[in-house]
Protein backbone atom coordinates (compact mmCIF):
# COMPACT_ATOMS: atom_id res chain seq x y z
CA UNK A 1 0.00 0.00 0.00
CA UNK A 2 1.43 3.36 -1.00
CA UNK A 3 1.79 6.09 1.63
CA UNK A 4 0.05 8.39 -0.86
CA UNK A 5 -3.12 6.25 -0.60
CA UNK A 6 -5.40 7.59 2.09
CA UNK A 7 -6.78 5.06 4.57
CA UNK A 8 -10.25 5.51 6.05
CA UNK A 9 -11.37 3.72 9.22
CA UNK A 10 -15.15 3.21 9.33
CA UNK A 11 -16.61 2.88 12.81
CA UNK A 12 -16.15 4.14 16.35
CA UNK A 13 -16.18 0.93 18.41
CA UNK A 14 -13.44 -1.12 20.02
CA UNK A 15 -12.33 -2.99 16.89
CA UNK A 16 -12.32 0.21 14.82
CA UNK A 17 -10.23 1.86 17.55
CA UNK A 18 -7.78 -1.05 17.59
CA UNK A 19 -7.44 -0.89 13.81
CA UNK A 20 -6.93 2.87 14.03
CA UNK A 21 -4.10 2.22 16.50
CA UNK A 22 -2.48 -0.18 14.01
CA UNK A 23 -2.88 2.24 11.09
CA UNK A 24 -1.48 5.10 13.18
CA UNK A 25 1.72 3.05 13.51
CA UNK A 26 2.09 2.30 9.80
CA UNK A 27 0.81 5.51 8.16
CA UNK A 28 1.74 9.15 8.61
CA UNK A 29 -1.95 10.14 8.67
CA UNK A 30 -5.40 8.62 8.14
CA UNK A 31 -9.13 9.36 8.06
CA UNK A 32 -11.64 8.17 10.66
CA UNK A 33 -15.44 8.06 10.42
CA UNK A 34 -17.81 7.67 13.35
CA UNK A 35 -21.41 8.78 13.69
CA UNK A 36 -21.06 10.48 17.09
CA UNK A 37 -19.89 14.08 16.83
CA UNK A 38 -19.45 14.13 20.62
CA UNK A 39 -17.10 11.13 20.37
CA UNK A 40 -15.11 12.90 17.65
CA UNK A 41 -14.81 16.12 19.65
CA UNK A 42 -13.52 14.26 22.70
CA UNK A 43 -10.99 12.38 20.57
CA UNK A 44 -9.79 15.67 19.16
CA UNK A 45 -9.54 17.23 22.62
CA UNK A 46 -8.11 14.39 24.71
CA UNK A 47 -6.52 12.08 22.12
CA UNK A 48 -8.43 8.92 23.03
CA UNK A 49 -11.76 7.32 22.23
CA UNK A 50 -14.07 8.24 25.13
CA UNK A 51 -16.17 5.10 24.76
CA UNK A 52 -13.82 2.25 23.79
CA UNK A 53 -10.21 1.28 24.57
CA UNK A 54 -9.72 4.54 26.41
CA UNK A 55 -6.06 3.73 27.10
CA UNK A 56 -5.13 3.93 23.41
CA UNK A 57 -3.68 7.35 22.66
CA UNK A 58 -3.78 9.13 19.31
CA UNK A 59 -2.20 12.27 17.92
CA UNK A 60 -5.34 14.12 16.74
CA UNK A 61 -3.21 16.21 14.40
CA UNK A 62 -2.55 13.13 12.27
CA UNK A 63 -6.21 12.12 12.01
CA UNK A 64 -8.93 13.70 9.88
CA UNK A 65 -12.28 12.94 11.49
CA UNK A 66 -15.63 12.68 9.68
CA UNK A 67 -19.20 12.21 10.83
CA UNK A 68 -20.38 12.27 7.20
CA UNK A 69 -19.92 8.95 5.42
CA UNK A 70 -19.93 10.60 1.98
CA UNK A 71 -17.06 12.91 2.88
CA UNK A 72 -14.79 10.14 4.13
CA UNK A 73 -15.53 7.98 1.08
CA UNK A 74 -14.68 10.87 -1.22
CA UNK A 75 -11.41 11.55 0.62
CA UNK A 76 -10.16 7.96 1.09
CA UNK A 77 -8.69 5.37 -1.26
CA UNK A 78 -8.91 2.39 1.09
CA UNK A 79 -11.90 1.97 3.41
CA UNK A 80 -11.61 -0.39 6.40
CA UNK A 81 -15.12 -1.17 7.66
CA UNK A 82 -15.42 -2.07 11.35
CA UNK A 83 -19.11 -1.23 11.82
CA UNK A 84 -21.16 -4.01 13.52
CA UNK A 85 -23.10 -5.94 10.88
CA UNK A 86 -26.59 -5.07 12.25
CA UNK A 87 -25.85 -1.36 11.67
CA UNK A 88 -24.00 -1.58 8.35
CA UNK A 89 -27.02 -1.00 6.10
CA UNK A 90 -28.13 1.91 8.28
CA UNK A 91 -24.83 3.71 7.64
CA UNK A 92 -24.66 2.81 3.96
CA UNK A 93 -28.18 4.13 3.33
CA UNK A 94 -26.71 7.62 3.77
CA UNK A 95 -24.21 7.01 1.00
CA UNK A 96 -24.70 9.02 -2.21
CA UNK A 97 -21.18 8.78 -3.67
CA UNK A 98 -19.93 5.63 -5.44
CA UNK A 99 -17.82 2.97 -3.74
CA UNK A 100 -16.88 1.01 -6.85
CA UNK A 101 -13.50 2.70 -7.35
CA UNK A 102 -12.39 2.17 -3.74
CA UNK A 103 -10.47 -0.65 -2.12
CA UNK A 104 -12.75 -2.05 0.54
CA UNK A 105 -11.54 -4.02 3.55
CA UNK A 106 -14.10 -5.68 5.82
CA UNK A 107 -13.11 -6.18 9.43
CA UNK A 108 -16.73 -7.08 10.24
CA UNK A 109 -17.01 -10.56 11.71
CA UNK A 110 -20.70 -10.83 11.02
CA UNK A 111 -23.31 -11.29 8.34
CA UNK A 112 -25.78 -8.81 6.87
CA UNK A 113 -29.13 -9.43 8.60
CA UNK A 114 -32.23 -9.74 6.39
CA UNK A 115 -30.01 -10.27 3.34
CA UNK A 116 -28.26 -13.28 4.92
CA UNK A 117 -25.17 -12.34 2.92
CA UNK A 118 -21.49 -12.27 3.72
CA UNK A 119 -20.11 -8.74 3.90
CA UNK A 120 -17.90 -9.21 0.83
CA UNK A 121 -20.80 -10.55 -1.23
CA UNK A 122 -23.04 -7.71 -0.08
CA UNK A 123 -20.60 -5.02 -1.20
CA UNK A 124 -19.96 -6.79 -4.49
CA UNK A 125 -23.65 -7.23 -5.30
CA UNK A 126 -25.09 -3.91 -4.15
CA UNK A 127 -22.17 -1.52 -4.63
CA UNK A 128 -20.61 -2.90 -7.81
CA UNK A 129 -17.16 -3.38 -6.28
CA UNK A 130 -14.94 -5.88 -8.13
CA UNK A 131 -14.12 -8.93 -6.00
CA UNK A 132 -10.42 -8.22 -6.43
CA UNK A 133 -10.89 -4.88 -4.67
CA UNK A 134 -12.63 -6.42 -1.64
CA UNK A 135 -10.57 -7.91 1.19
CA UNK A 136 -11.38 -9.20 4.65
CA UNK A 137 -9.51 -9.16 7.95
CA UNK A 138 -9.85 -12.44 9.84
CA UNK A 139 -8.12 -14.48 12.51
CA UNK A 140 -7.89 -14.67 16.32
CA UNK A 141 -7.41 -11.07 17.40
CA UNK A 142 -9.23 -9.25 20.21
CA UNK A 143 -9.24 -5.46 20.14
CA UNK A 144 -8.31 -5.34 23.83
CA UNK A 145 -5.07 -7.23 23.23
CA UNK A 146 -4.19 -5.04 20.26
CA UNK A 147 -4.61 -2.07 22.61
CA UNK A 148 -2.15 -3.73 25.00
CA UNK A 149 0.23 -4.47 22.10
CA UNK A 150 0.18 -8.19 22.78
CA UNK A 151 1.39 -10.38 19.91
CA UNK A 152 -1.53 -11.15 17.58
CA UNK A 153 -1.99 -12.70 14.13
CA UNK A 154 -4.26 -11.55 11.29
CA UNK A 155 -5.07 -13.22 7.98
CA UNK A 156 -6.04 -11.05 5.03
CA UNK A 157 -8.36 -12.72 2.53
CA UNK A 158 -8.81 -11.51 -1.03
CA UNK A 159 -9.27 -13.12 -4.46
CA UNK A 160 -6.41 -10.87 -5.62
CA UNK A 161 -3.35 -12.21 -3.80
CA UNK A 162 -1.24 -9.13 -4.53
CA UNK A 163 -3.98 -6.93 -3.05
CA UNK A 164 -4.16 -9.16 0.01
CA UNK A 165 -0.40 -8.89 0.50
CA UNK A 166 -0.52 -5.11 0.15
CA UNK A 167 -3.14 -4.86 2.92
CA UNK A 168 -1.22 -7.38 5.03
CA UNK A 169 1.82 -5.12 4.77
CA UNK A 170 -0.33 -2.14 5.78
CA UNK A 171 -1.40 -3.89 9.00
CA UNK A 172 1.92 -5.49 9.98
CA UNK A 173 3.58 -4.04 13.09
CA UNK A 174 6.01 -5.37 15.70
CA UNK A 175 3.06 -6.98 17.53
CA UNK A 176 0.78 -7.78 14.56
CA UNK A 177 1.89 -10.63 12.32
CA UNK A 178 0.02 -10.98 9.04
CA UNK A 179 -0.52 -13.62 6.38
CA UNK A 180 -2.74 -13.88 3.31
CA UNK A 181 -5.29 -16.33 1.93
CA UNK A 182 -7.65 -16.73 -1.01
CA UNK A 183 -10.50 -18.43 0.88
CA UNK A 184 -12.59 -15.28 1.35
CA UNK A 185 -15.97 -16.98 1.83
CA UNK A 186 -14.60 -19.72 4.07
CA UNK A 187 -12.83 -17.20 6.30
CA UNK A 188 -15.93 -15.02 6.53
CA UNK A 189 -18.21 -17.92 7.39
CA UNK A 190 -15.72 -19.07 10.03
CA UNK A 191 -15.73 -15.54 11.50
CA UNK A 192 -19.52 -15.65 11.67
CA UNK A 193 -19.85 -19.16 13.07
CA UNK A 194 -17.22 -18.79 15.79
CA UNK A 195 -19.46 -16.12 17.36
CA UNK A 196 -22.35 -18.58 17.38
CA UNK A 197 -20.25 -21.23 19.08
CA UNK A 198 -18.81 -18.72 21.55
CA UNK A 199 -22.32 -17.88 22.78
CA UNK A 200 -23.04 -21.56 23.35
CA UNK A 201 -19.68 -21.96 25.11
CA UNK A 202 -20.71 -19.09 27.36
CA UNK A 203 -24.11 -20.62 28.07
CA UNK A 204 -22.43 -23.88 29.05
CA UNK A 205 -20.01 -21.97 31.29
CA UNK A 206 -22.95 -20.19 32.93
CA UNK A 207 -24.57 -23.59 33.51
CA UNK A 208 -21.33 -24.70 35.20
CA UNK A 209 -20.19 -27.22 32.61
CA UNK A 210 -16.45 -27.67 33.19
CA UNK A 211 -13.25 -27.59 31.16
CA UNK A 212 -13.53 -31.27 30.24
CA UNK A 213 -16.84 -30.58 28.55
CA UNK A 214 -15.61 -27.38 26.90
CA UNK A 215 -12.88 -29.37 25.15
CA UNK A 216 -15.49 -31.74 23.74
CA UNK A 217 -17.67 -28.78 22.82
CA UNK A 218 -14.90 -27.07 20.84
CA UNK A 219 -14.07 -30.34 19.05
CA UNK A 220 -17.69 -30.72 17.98
CA UNK A 221 -17.92 -27.04 17.05
CA UNK A 222 -14.98 -27.17 14.65
CA UNK A 223 -16.43 -30.31 13.04
CA UNK A 224 -19.79 -28.58 12.62
CA UNK A 225 -18.07 -25.49 11.21
CA UNK A 226 -16.14 -27.65 8.76
CA UNK A 227 -19.30 -29.44 7.57
CA UNK A 228 -21.09 -26.18 6.91
CA UNK A 229 -18.25 -24.25 5.26
CA UNK A 230 -17.22 -27.15 3.04
CA UNK A 231 -20.83 -27.49 1.90
CA UNK A 232 -21.63 -23.83 1.17
CA UNK A 233 -18.13 -22.83 -0.05
CA UNK A 234 -16.35 -25.98 -1.29
CA UNK A 235 -12.57 -25.56 -1.35
CA UNK A 236 -9.45 -27.44 -0.30
CA UNK A 237 -8.84 -25.83 3.10
CA UNK A 238 -7.26 -26.84 6.41
CA UNK A 239 -9.87 -26.10 9.07
CA UNK A 240 -7.20 -26.31 11.79
CA UNK A 241 -5.47 -23.18 10.45
CA UNK A 242 -5.51 -20.24 12.85
CA UNK A 243 -7.99 -18.25 10.77
CA UNK A 244 -10.60 -20.98 11.38
CA UNK A 245 -9.78 -22.97 14.54
CA UNK A 246 -7.68 -20.29 16.21
CA UNK A 247 -10.41 -17.68 15.92
CA UNK A 248 -12.95 -20.14 17.30
CA UNK A 249 -10.72 -20.95 20.28
CA UNK A 250 -10.05 -17.38 21.33
CA UNK A 251 -13.68 -16.33 20.91
CA UNK A 252 -15.00 -19.31 22.86
CA UNK A 253 -12.48 -19.05 25.73
CA UNK A 254 -11.35 -15.45 26.12
CA UNK A 255 -12.56 -13.14 28.87
CA UNK A 256 -12.60 -10.40 26.21
CA UNK A 257 -15.16 -12.26 24.07
CA UNK A 258 -18.44 -10.36 24.09
CA UNK A 259 -20.23 -13.39 22.59
CA UNK A 260 -19.01 -15.65 25.40
CA UNK A 261 -20.01 -13.01 27.98
CA UNK A 262 -23.47 -12.76 26.40
CA UNK A 263 -23.85 -16.54 26.52
CA UNK A 264 -22.64 -16.76 30.11
CA UNK A 265 -25.33 -14.31 31.16
CA UNK A 266 -28.00 -16.46 29.51
CA UNK A 267 -26.58 -19.58 31.15
CA UNK A 268 -26.84 -17.85 34.52
CA UNK A 269 -30.53 -17.18 33.98
CA UNK A 270 -30.70 -13.80 32.25
CA UNK A 271 -33.36 -13.48 29.57
CA UNK A 272 -32.07 -12.78 26.06
CA UNK A 273 -33.47 -9.25 26.18
CA UNK A 274 -31.96 -8.48 29.60
CA UNK A 275 -28.55 -9.80 28.53
CA UNK A 276 -28.66 -7.62 25.41
CA UNK A 277 -29.59 -4.55 27.43
CA UNK A 278 -26.73 -5.07 29.87
CA UNK A 279 -24.14 -5.64 27.13
CA UNK A 280 -22.21 -2.52 26.22
CA UNK A 281 -21.24 -3.98 22.85
CA UNK A 282 -22.95 -6.01 20.12
CA UNK A 283 -22.82 -9.81 20.34
CA UNK A 284 -22.66 -10.59 16.62
CA UNK A 285 -23.48 -14.25 17.25
CA UNK A 286 -27.05 -13.36 18.21
CA UNK A 287 -27.78 -12.16 14.68
CA UNK A 288 -25.58 -14.81 13.09
CA UNK A 289 -27.57 -17.66 14.64
CA UNK A 290 -30.72 -16.58 12.81
CA UNK A 291 -28.95 -15.84 9.52
CA UNK A 292 -27.02 -19.11 9.37
CA UNK A 293 -30.12 -21.08 10.38
CA UNK A 294 -31.98 -19.56 7.43
CA UNK A 295 -29.08 -20.16 5.04
CA UNK A 296 -28.83 -23.77 6.19
CA UNK A 297 -32.50 -24.33 5.41
CA UNK A 298 -31.28 -24.61 1.80
CA UNK A 299 -28.27 -26.86 2.49
CA UNK A 300 -29.53 -29.07 5.36
CA UNK A 301 -26.12 -29.49 6.99
CA UNK A 302 -26.24 -31.33 10.33
CA UNK A 303 -25.72 -28.48 12.84
CA UNK A 304 -26.97 -29.46 16.31
CA UNK A 305 -25.04 -26.65 18.06
CA UNK A 306 -26.46 -23.94 15.81
CA UNK A 307 -29.95 -25.43 16.14
CA UNK A 308 -29.64 -25.47 19.92
CA UNK A 309 -28.67 -21.81 20.09
CA UNK A 310 -31.48 -20.85 17.73
CA UNK A 311 -34.05 -22.55 19.96
CA UNK A 312 -32.71 -20.68 23.01
CA UNK A 313 -32.41 -17.24 21.42
CA UNK A 314 -35.36 -17.16 19.03
CA UNK A 315 -37.77 -19.81 20.26
CA UNK A 316 -37.20 -18.82 23.91
CA UNK A 317 -36.59 -22.40 25.01
CA UNK A 318 -35.00 -23.00 28.39
CA UNK A 319 -31.22 -23.35 28.14
CA UNK A 320 -30.95 -26.29 30.56
CA UNK A 321 -32.90 -28.95 28.58
CA UNK A 322 -31.76 -27.52 25.22
CA UNK A 323 -28.08 -27.83 26.13
CA UNK A 324 -28.63 -31.30 27.66
CA UNK A 325 -30.19 -32.48 24.40
CA UNK A 326 -27.25 -31.03 22.47
CA UNK A 327 -24.68 -32.82 24.67
CA UNK A 328 -26.30 -36.15 23.87
CA UNK A 329 -25.28 -35.70 20.20
CA UNK A 330 -21.57 -35.24 21.04
CA UNK A 331 -18.82 -37.79 20.75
Amino acid sequence: MEQSEKIGIMGGGSWATALAKIISMTQTSFNWYMRSLEQIEELKTFGHNPSYLTGVKFNPGLVTFYDDINEIVENSDVLIFAIPSPFLKQHLQKLTVPLKDKILVSAIKGIVPDENMLISNYFSKFYDIPCGNIAIIAGPCHAEEVALERLSYLTIGCSNEARAQSIANLLATRFIKTSVGLDVSGMEYASVLKNVYAIVAGICHGLKYGDNFQAIFISNSIMEMSRFINTVAPLDRNISDSVYLGDLLVTAYSRFSRNRIFGTMIGKGYSVKTAQLEMEMIAEGYFAAKCIKEINSEYHVDMPILDTLHTILYERKSAVPAIKKMTDTFK
